[in-house]
């Protein structure tokens, strides 16, 4: 009985890990919370669950797209050259490219039709900017890859909050931003814990254009800039829990992001990138838990 089961379970291992699920389930929770802080109608049950499914599937057709082009490359690096299109796990064929062309359109047209052309648009962007203008345009030609390719997170938001009210107010903006400053520091925390990776695989990240000690002063200064940035929806709507959320995981981001300046390494880098998770899941949290008051 264990014989059959074993394989099911790798496979479907494998499959969830090309459409990387744990990303994508955390650019629905930014969609959902964009559509939190949105002021007009409440979205019925079934809209909800168009909204956070249409956000999910779109994300998960960039996260194969992002595994399906770089497979040739992926095994420069330990991080990734478990993935399954490396190891062979699962076939590398242009039928992937199909499903992943189905499931985006299926998602988009999915907005367009239950919520609004708005939310769809977002919807859209969001897939495209980290399938095509990081993953194929940036990645591997310029350091700015993942300040770009940070704009996919943003649109989320965007999406949420369009499924609202497409007149989107500043509340929406002001998170969009925070999400755009907030993956530059997030990533190239993990970047400076895997320099050498990146190095030896070609890929340009900040730490192997500028070096380690110079791309840590980096992130500590946008991560203050992140921080700063967060407290700016008090300004606009936002309330105490949100003010507590923000100032606390900024805070924190701030003090990892200082360690690692302090003294590079990767430990302090990686204190730092969780820092980043922490920042962000407070601020999430707080600003649903306020707009709920």
């Amino acid at each position: 009985m264990n014989r059959p089961t074993k394989p099911l379970l790798r496979l479907s291992r494998d499959v969830l890990g090309v459409f990387k699920l744990r990303i994508g389930f955390m650019i629905m929770i930014t969609a959902l919370v964009g559509m939190a802080v949105s002021n007009g109608p409440s979205l019925g049950a079934m809209k909800v669950l168009i909204l956070g499914l249409s956000v999910l599937v779109a994300s998960a057709s960039a996260g194969a797209f992002n595994q399906y082009f770089e497979y040739d490359s992926d095994h420069l690096m330990a991080r990734t050259r478990g993935r399954a299109f490396v190891t062979g796990a699962l076939p590398h064929t242009p039928a992937w490219l199909v499903l992943i062309a189905v499931l985006l359109i299926g998602s988009v047209a999915a907005a367009a039709w239950w919520l609004n052309p708005v939310s769809a648009v977002f919807v859209f962007l969001g897939a495209f900017f980290y399938a095509v203008v990081y993953t194929v345009w940036l990645k591997r030609r310029s350091w700015l890859n993942i300040v770009v390719g940070g704009l996919a997170g943003s649109f989320a938001v965007l999406a949420g909050a369009a499924a609202v009210n497409p007149a989107l107010g500043p509340l929406p903006y002001l998170l969009a931003a925070v999400l755009f400053l907030w993956t530059p520091p997030h990533f190239w925390s993990l970047a400076i814990a895997n320099k050498d990776e990146y190095q030896a695989a070609g890929v340009p990240m900040l730490p192997v254009v500028v070096g380690v000690p110079r791309a840590a002063r980096i992130v500590l200064g946008s991560t203050v800039a992140l921080a700063l940035t967060a407290l700016l929806p008090v300004f606009f709507g936002a309330g105490g829990v949100y003010f507590a959320g923000a100032l606390a995981g900024g805070g924190y981001f701030v003090y990892r992001a200082w360690l690692l300046a302090r003294a590079p390494s990767r430990t302090t880098a990686m204190g730092s990138f969780f820092a980043s998770l922490v920042q962000l899941s407070l601020l999430l949290g707080a600003a649903t838990i306020d707009s709920l008051l």
